[in-house]
């Protein structure tokens, strides 16, 4: 039970992260001074498609990281060692 505890705070931790710094891109993407946080790009395999005639099978996984996200998920990782110590 420790370790499913543990597993969940770092999985909610880490997501927390990735969450924040997209919100905080999408909050600061035009502004003035602060537009750069909203910069990222795209890295990933866009779309395999198989067509068995009767079946269709699609497959595509793309990664979009921007600077504040980045930014956020060491410093929820870091938040996560610092709090969750006793789990």
């Amino acid at each position: 039970m420790k370790n499913f505890k543990r597993t969940f705070a770092f999985i909610f931790f880490l997501l927390a992260g990735v969450v924040l710094g997209g919100f905080i891109a999408y909050i600061c993407e035009g502004r003035p001074y602060v537009g750069w946080l909203a910069w990222g790009r795209s890295v990933g395999v866009e779309n395999i498609s198989l067509d068995l005639y009767v079946l269709k099978f699609s497959f595509g996984l793309m990664v979009h990281a921007t600077i504040s996200q980045i930014i956020t998920i060491p410093l929820s990782l870091i938040i996560f060692s610092a709090t969750c110590k006793n789990l």
